[in-house]
């Protein structure tokens, strides 16, 4: 369809009697139809033969990446362009008569393409995404906030292109004109702006991943982290509900990672009860055989009364001599066997790092001499972990009276009126 086919059909169209405005409007008429015919042509050749034998030769090969990136609606989406690039160079010829109508069909078709174009990148990107997380290092490194910022960049330059057509100016001079509104749009992508700097940050440091278990009191957090985006990080809370983070968030403001914890395959238990500092007292004789039927400590009663008579005698210190001598005291007897109880339980780690056991207490308060049970529970899930928790504190509070120990607890209306009656 060169200018001399043109010339051709128009001398035809001349010879059969037509004016010259007919003869020239039927020629470019026919000559439309024909590009048409054509693109449309290509576009069945290009959809059902080419780039279908191209996608059975991708997925007869043995790797599933490239079955992901190449799925078939990217070969579709490629198949569309096709048409566009056909109409776009053979328009000037059809229309060779009617330049502005040419011109216009041009940009048309100029504008469709970079659409398409756009459109067919996305979906490569996000085709190539797909085939990331099938790859074991997707774990560790999630790229969604990379992609998302890639296509950013590609459908800005793509309006760009657009808009150069639509207003008849080169993209150079659009790119240049972007500097004067450059604080315009840092104010106006703000956030994507500083989502994808923390993104790179997130990435590149390993701070947070999809599936990791984080808490965010600040922001209403507590819970497995479902998807990390270039603005939003979601996580699911243990309630269900779902918590949108800004992703800058995670930078500028403090976080808890719970990975470490789930990894040693140990979760801490650091929890403690308040002693009444009034039944802390020197264990007796008839307590310390009382405790000596006590299996889990009767052998370290035994070693302990020794060593204690032992340096009593070296000290010369008389036996009606409480203050001098050494004694056990109860609080110190239920420490030690809180501490055996907590080495033979068989959810609770052995006294080995990093899984201490200690059964310590802090400076007495006015709610009593804090007791505090540090030890790592085997189980991890928050259930279970609680289960564990709570079986070894009932033992405590059932056990403490044992030892002739109260724990404290703040007076109830009803001990106040048990009071008034006994006086």
């Amino acid at each position: 369809m060169n200018s001399a086919f043109g010339l051709k059909l128009k001398e035809l169209l001349l010879s059969w009697g037509l004016s010259e405005q007919y003869a020239t409007f039927t020629k470019s008429f026919i000559i439309v139809v024909l590009i048409l015919i054509i693109a449309y042509l290509s576009y069945l050749i290009t959809n059902r033969i080419i780039f279908r034998v191209v996608h059975k030769l991708v997925t007869k090969t043995k790797y599933t990446w490239d079955d992901i990136v190449f799925q078939r609606k990217i070969f579709k989406r490629l198949s569309q362009l096709v048409p566009a690039i056909v109409i776009y160079y053979f328009a000037e010829i059809g229309l060779v008569d009617y330049p502005n109508a040419a011109s216009l069909i041009q940009s048309i078709a100029y504008i469709y393409m970079i659409f398409v174009g756009m459109l067919v990148l996305d979906t490569f990107l996000t085709n190539l995404h797909s085939a990331y997380l099938t790859l074991p290092i997707s774990n560790e490194r999630p790229i969604k906030g990379y992609i998302q910022s890639i296509k950013i960049v590609i459908y800005a330059v793509g309006i760009i292109f657009i808009l150069s057509v639509l207003i008849g100016k080169s993209p150079g001079a659009l790119f240049a004109s972007l500097g004067a509104v450059a604080a315009i749009l840092i104010l106006v992508f703000k956030d994507t702006i500083l989502g994808f700097v923390s993104s790179i940050q997130l990435s590149a440091n390993q701070m947070v991943k999809p599936g990791d278990w984080i808490s965010m009191p600040t922001r209403n957090a507590d819970g497995t982290v479902l998807e990390i985006t270039l603005n939003t990080v979601k996580v699911q809370n243990w309630d269900k509900t779902i918590s949108t983070i800004p992703t800058y968030a995670l930078i500028s403001e403090s976080f808890q990672n719970w990975k470490g914890m789930e990894e040693s395959k140990g979760r801490r238990i650091a929890r403690s009860v308040y002693i009444d500092v009034k039944s802390i007292k020197f264990c007796d004789h008839a307590m310390l055989e009382k405790f000596k039927k006590i299996k889990l400590i009767s052998d370290y009663i035994d070693k302990k009364q020794d060593e204690i008579e032992k340096y009593n005698k070296e000290l010369g210190v008389d036996d009606n001599d409480k203050v001098s001598r050494r004694n056990l005291t109860n609080v110190g007897v239920f420490r030690k066997y809180m501490e055996i109880y907590l080495e033979k339980h068989p959810k609770i780690h052995d006294n080995k790092p990093p899984y201490l056991i200690l059964v310590r207490h802090f400076q007495p308060t006015d709610k009593g001499l804090p007791i505090q049970i540090y030890c790592f529970s085997k189980d991890q899930a928050w259930a279970d972990y609680e289960k564990v928790q709570a079986d070894i504190f009932d033992h405590i509070l059932a056990v403490v009276p044992e030892f002739e120990l109260n724990i404290f607890q703040t007076p109830s209306g009803n001990d106040v009126r048990q009071l008034s009656k006994s006086l």
